[in-house]
């Protein structure tokens, strides 16, 4: 991934960490630098930040439109065929 392209600051982070243990994720994953500033953010995820919580109605709206979308993009599909 070239790192003109990444726009989210803790992606960026999990690049770096990508680069200094070689290209390899895995590695990343193994990494024993914990005094690394960067080490909580390692796996591309903000630690510090809280998670979000969602009422079922919030549930049932994103289902709901996750729904549509799909159909939407079936339909796209079967009419390029």
């Amino acid at each position: 991934m070239e790192n003109s392209t990444i726009k989210n600051p803790v992606k960026a982070i999990r690049a770096k960490c990508i680069s200094c243990m070689c290209g390899s994720a895995k590695e990343v994953t193994l990494c024993g630098a914990q005094k690394c500033p960067l080490f909580p953010f390692r796996f591309g995820r903000n630690p510090y930040r809280s998670q979000r919580t969602y009422t079922a109605e919030q549930k049932a709206a994103m289902a709901e439109r996750m729904r549509l979308a799909r159909e939407k993009i079936k339909r796209e599909s079967e009419k390029k065929d």
